[in-house]
Parts: C-alpha cells; sequence; structure tokens
C-alpha cells in the first residue's frame, strides 16, 4: 500500500444515493424511462430548418411606441 493512498471516501450524498438504489433497485429504469420522456427525441431537421426561417426579426426595445 502507497504511503500516500487515503482510504476510499464516500460523501454523505453519495452514501444516501447508494442506500436508496438499494432499497429501490427500479430506480434506474424509472429514471431512464423519465429522461426518454422529456429528453431523448428524434429532431427533424427540416422542421426545425422551416421555423427558424419563419422567425420575424424583434426590435430592440420592445415598448417602444412610434409616435
Amino acid at each position: 500500500m502507497s504511503f500516500f493512498r487515503r482510504p476510499d471516501y464516500q460523501s454523505d450524498t453519495t452514501q444516501f444515493i447508494n442506500k436508496l438504489k438499494e432499497q429501490k433497485p427500479e430506480l434506474d429504469a424509472q429514471q431512464q424511462y423519465g429522461r426518454s420522456l422529456l429528453w431523448d427525441k428524434q429532431i427533424d431537421r427540416e422542421v426545425q430548418k422551416e421555423y427558424r426561417e419563419g422567425r420575424v426579426a424583434q426590435k430592440p426595445y420592445v415598448y417602444q411606441t412610434n409616435s
């Protein structure tokens, strides 16, 4: 064993998460399912391009009136 090696440290948060995963083994699958609902989506590049082309330029100061 090296003189400079420190004992393996785990923070309270890491210990809590590890204990939670032991108690609820289905937690990882639930997290992946939740992520797939919101984030893992296929993007249609053509539709995105049309949205960008259809944008109208906004005035620098929106509330200014031209009188």
